[in-house]
């Protein structure tokens, strides 16, 4: 079965150039376009595309208020992972869209390789930042002020393996650096982060890293972080 993809980005060409490069690919299929916020909404509910390339910076609803639209069940009955398009790696708006739901960021002029490995891994749920922009991303998005109070009993419910783990994720590890941290597989790793993603209630990896600073069990700048 194919991927489903719909791009959401207010300039034409660029909508057109992402499509010849998903078309392009075996097991990627293009469901449709949308010129703003609004209508990527919109295409979301029709569509029900597996992803959303979407642009952050679009008129009239913008790209993190799509975001939080349509990685809602509430709005779409199926919520799409969604895949942030940006120019600039440290994009003010791309912390907002994380917050909202989104799975990831890619940058624009990223090459066809990563793109496409970009829309694998968000259909698939994996994770979509690499541990090097984990780090850089994340740090710097949890020295900005929070909208949420630290709430450290949301992590109650995990086991202390399942709480080691959490913390080895938030601070850029990948699944193989945790295993060999560990002494465990790899498989054993992913078994652990679906369970604690289950009890967080979390979508996917990006948001257990950001819950991670935001009920304090890492903190930015700290040692070991």
């Amino acid at each position: 079965m194919s991927i489903r993809v719909a791009i959401a980005d207010d300039h034409a060409l660029v909508r057109a150039g992402f499509r010849a490069l998903i078309e392009a690919e075996p097991g990627l299929e293009v469901v449709g376009e949308a010129a703003d916020g609004a209508e990527a909404i919109e295409l979301a509910r029709t569509a029900e595309p597996d992803v959303v390339l979407m642009d952050i910076r679009m008129p009239g609803t913008d790209g993190v208020a799509a975001t939080g639209q349509i990685t809602s069940r509430e709005v779409t009955g199926r919520p799409a992972r969604v895949l942030i398009l940006t120019t600039f790696d440290l994009d003010e708006y791309v912390y907002a869209a994380l917050r909202a739901g989104a799975s990831g960021f890619l940058l624009k002029d990223a090459p066809r390789r990563d793109l496409i490995a970009a829309v694998h891994a968000a259909a698939a749920g994996d994770a979509l930042l690499a541990p090097s922009v984990t780090r850089m991303l994340i740090e710097a998005f949890a020295r900005r002020p929070a909208g949420a109070v630290p709430a450290p009993s949301r992590l109650a419910s995990l086991t202390a393996r399942e709480k080691d783990i959490l913390l080895l994720v938030a601070r850029g590890y990948s699944n193989a650096e945790i295993a060999r941290e560990l002494y465990v597989g790899e498989a054993t790793v992913k078994t652990h982060i679906g369970h604690l993603l289950a009890k967080l209630g979390l979508r996917d990896r990006v948001q257990a890293v950001i819950l991670a600073y935001e009920t304090g069990l890492v903190v930015p700048g700290a040692p070991g972080s």
